[in-house]
């Protein structure tokens, strides 16, 4: 499936040092690329039902200044990313509007482009819908059956059994918990509220996900050759990332959401089928809010990406308003966010196009400080702050450093 159309990237003199990012399953600063020359990015992405919100936006945006940190300090970027284009959600929301999900699906999946291309996010090399891996997932299944990874849970009301992963079924790279750290209790309320069944009767342990949904009349379904039906969520990015970028990546990337239980239930699939850890780092964004409560589809209180670009927002400000929090922080939309970016934004613009002041050495040194501190863990407010102060300070916006905000921040000045 096509992605789209990739922004510009200036070539900027120097190098800046190895990004080290948090990893949610140690809880420590890691160079998640372990000394290598490449590094693999697997970020899981939409279930087209609806539009690009900002919460989506600053997902997306944090691991876009990930890669554009990769690609400054000299390495070799490799990135995919899935759409979960068949998926209950969806499924609903088709129902729910009288339209066929395919057709909702090739809508948002459209409109999620535009939005990414207007951000000027980096776009994947791989970008996979799901519907076009079902064989794939099958196969892997399979695999798993054969090795005892995986069993048959009786569904009446199916063209043959469900199939669940066996969360304790011995495996060479993961335990459960590994990657969340989380208690049983905990997990189990986490699996309820965030797509799984623990109540569900016939399986080996509550904490068992799903693998492969047997047909049921009226929804969609692939043969294959362990009968028809479609995958489970979690399997989908083990086998795209597993087959795109190989074991283990360097980064698993997606919002704090996805923790428990879709990366933790991805790493152990991707051990059982690979006996190799899914990734070597595991890095989340923070959850953003409005109006009190959680950006959230479900919940309705969307502020999208493309409202604020017909209310004419300047794209730039979006993501300047973005790139001063920090990625992994829990945090509040309000309205003057886009108003005080947008005034920033006019600051930098003009700083940009006016006659130069200052030296050529400060800008260099400013240029430095901007390098650190995105290789810090994806520091952009204090990057944002750098820029700032060198306004302040009377410091000439050279060519060179007008570049560098373009290629790690991402934004185009003047």
């Amino acid at each position: 499936m096509r992605a789209w159309q990739a922004p510009s990237v200036p070539d900027v003199p120097g190098a800046a040092p190895r990004p080290v990012v948090h990893d949610t399953a140690t809880g420590k600063p890691v160079d998640p690329t372990h000394g290598d020359e490449r590094a693999a990015l697997y970020v899981c992405g939409i279930t087209p039902y609806d539009a690009t919100h900002l919460g989506h936006a600053a997902t997306y945006l944090a691991f876009d200044t990930l890669g554009r940190a990769w690609r400054d300090a000299g390495l070799d970027v490799e990135y995919a990313q899935n759409v979960t284009d068949v998926d209950d959600p969806l499924l609903e929301r088709a129902t729910r509007d009288g339209v066929d999900w395919r057709e909702l699906a090739a809508s948002q999946i459209d409109l999620f482009r535009r939005d990414m291309e207007s951000l000027r996010i980096l776009p994947p090399d791989d970008f996979v819908a799901v519907t076009d891996e079902v064989d794939r997932v099958a196969e892997a299944v399979a695999f798993l059956q054969e090795t005892g990874s995986a069993y048959e849970v009786p569904t009446p009301d199916a063209e043959g059994d469900d199939l669940y992963f066996d969360v304790n079924h011995p495996t060479d790279a993961w335990s459960l918990g590994d990657e969340s750290g989380l208690d049983r209790e905990t997990m189990l309320t986490l699996a309820a509220e965030r797509g799984g069944d623990p109540e569900r009767p016939g399986k080996r342990d509550p904490l068992d996900p799903l693998l492969w949904r047997a047909a049921r009349d009226g929804e969609p379904s692939w043969d294959s050759e362990i009968g028809p039906g479609r995958p489970g969520w979690h399997i989908e990015c083990s086998v795209i990332a597993g087959d795109r970028l190989g074991l283990p990546i360097s980064v698993q990337g997606g919002g704090s959401d996805l923790v428990f239980p879709h990366h933790e239930m991805s790493a152990g699939h991707a051990a059982a089928l690979a006996h190799q850890p899914l990734a070597h780092a595991f890095v989340h964004t923070g959850m953003i809010a409005y109006q009190g409560t959680k950006i959230s589809k479900s919940l309705g209180n969307l502020v999208t990406v493309r409202g604020l670009l017909d209310g004419g927002a300047d794209p730039r400000a979006i993501r300047l308003a973005l790139l001063s929090h920090k990625y992994s922080d829990d945090w509040e939309w309000f309205d003057a966010e886009l108003t005080s970016a947008t005034t920033r934004l006019a600051t930098w613009d003009a700083w940009a196009s006016g006659a130069p002041a200052g030296h050529a050495d400060d800008a260099a040194d400013v240029a430095s400080r901007i390098r650190a501190r995105v290789s810090d863990d994806l520091d952009t407010p204090g990057a944002v702050a750098a820029v700032d102060t060198a306004i302040a300070g009377g410091t000439a916006c050279t060519p060179e450093l007008a570049d560098l905000i373009d290629a790690l921040l991402g934004i185009r000045l003047g």
